[in-house]
């Protein structure tokens, strides 16, 4: 039976326990004490990082790092062993043997075949950190991801080298403090939405900064452009999905307005050339995300969320990030489940059809582009892209 919204079945709290506690949220591994790498450490701010990060993070003379979640300075010689993270995942292995443990993605027995196959992989720790978002250029499809790194925009070719990178960390006008998600015009500017300066950024394709769009926003989180130039953008903590014009030749706003208000922690959003309609997905704490869409005018066509589409599925699908076909059907991830999947025309009724299943950890982005889904996995720190055909 299905679990009412909001409420996890034991199996899916263990999951949640392993992946969001029991496990480095820098490398994505497993903490453990058998391994000395991999084991717990508590920083003197609070976070939690494993051993090899660390040591992978922190200045090899001054023995310091910047803790990569809350920015403190922190010594490694102040480090200490987690223990009460080790004494859980004792106690999670002594109540479950191991070969019925809850698996780390619920991939295998939830899809048995996918549409797509993965046909390329590039980035990685080092190359990106942490990507949030990622949008294709033009008709050159290169690939922009925004992520944390030193420069917090990168640009690659399909094959996976690296073109150029901008975007200093920092508080400059031109500077960039934490990027959440990043849009491409139909013109080629490259649209940034960044939550630590509270403020929409617009760059040329080869990254001169334009025009920062503040004041009116609060937490700006998911952005994309319809086919008019227009930039549209969520903000999570003013429930407001905003509509702007910007004129990128001159670097002026001349449009800014709230076209809906009253949503729920919107995030990701997307729009969709060939219908002229917008999706959001709302991500209200402590309730199920609801996927919302919108017609040119803004007023509400259809809403699903994940109670809905677990009636005629096998299992429950949390719905992270949107996107629409070139035919318009919405496709959609999930970020806990590691999976992609089209939801066809959900106006009429949503038929879930899973896309992606195999070689994703955590989707954080979506772009789509013909028969090709190009994404980044926060979960190793790459861009990966899947199409129709193996040998693609």
């Amino acid at each position: 039976m299905d679990q009412s919204p909001g409420c996890l079945s034991p199996e899916a709290t263990l999951r949640e326990i392993q992946i969001n506690l029991l496990e480095c949220k820098v490398c994505f591994e497993t903490f453990t004490s058998q391994q000395r790498e991999r084991r717990p450490q508590n920083l003197s701010c609070g976070h939690v990082l494993c051993l090899e990060c660390i040591a992978g993070l922190s200045h090899p003379l001054l023995r310091k790092l910047e803790c990569p979640f809350c920015r403190q300075l922190c010594s490694v010689d102040n480090i200490s062993h987690c223990q009460v993270l080790s004494d859980l995942q004792d106690l999670l292995l002594s109540q479950k043997p191991s070969s019925s443990a809850p698996p780390r993605r619920a991939k295998g027995g939830l899809i048995s075949e996918t549409a797509l196959h993965l046909v390329a992989a590039f980035g990685g720790w080092g190359t990106l950190t942490n990507p949030t978002g990622v949008a294709v250029l033009g008709p050159t499809e290169e690939v922009v991801v925004v992520h944390d790194g030193q420069q917090r925009v990168a640009v690659f070719n399909q094959q996976g080298r690296k073109l150029h990178s901008f975007g200093e960390r920092g508080t400059g006008n031109g500077d960039i403090r934490y990027p959440v998600d990043v849009a491409v015009s139909p013109t080629g500017f490259i649209i940034v939405t960044d939550a630590g300066d509270k403020a929409v950024k617009v760059f040329t394709s080869r990254g001169t900064h334009i025009v920062t769009v503040k004041g009116c926003f609060q937490l700006p989180w998911g952005v994309d452009t319809d086919s008019g130039g227009h930039i549209l953008v969520s903000d999570v903590q003013v429930g407001a999905l905003f509509r702007i014009k910007v004129d990128f030749g001159h670097g002026v706003v001349t449009e800014n307005q709230a076209v809906r208000t009253n949503l729920q922690s919107p995030e990701a959003v997307a729009h969709c050339p060939k219908t002229g309609n917008t999706a959001v997905v709302e991500h209200p704490k402590h309730q199920t995300r609801t996927l919302k869409v919108f017609a040119k005018d803004f007023h509400l066509l259809y809403q699903v969320d994940a109670f809905s589409l677990s009636l005629q599925s096998s299992f429950r699908l949390t719905v992270s990030d949107v996107a629409f076909s070139s035919d318009g059907d919405v496709v959609v991830s999930d970020a806990d489940q590691g999976l992609i999947c089209s939801l066809g025309n959900p106006q009429n009724h949503p038929v879930l059809t899973p896309l992606v299943g195999d070689h994703l950890i955590r989707p954080a982005g979506l772009v789509l582009l013909n028969n090709t889904i190009i994404t980044v996995d926060g979960g190793d720190h790459t861009v990966k892209i899947y199409s129709t055909k193996p040998d693609a």
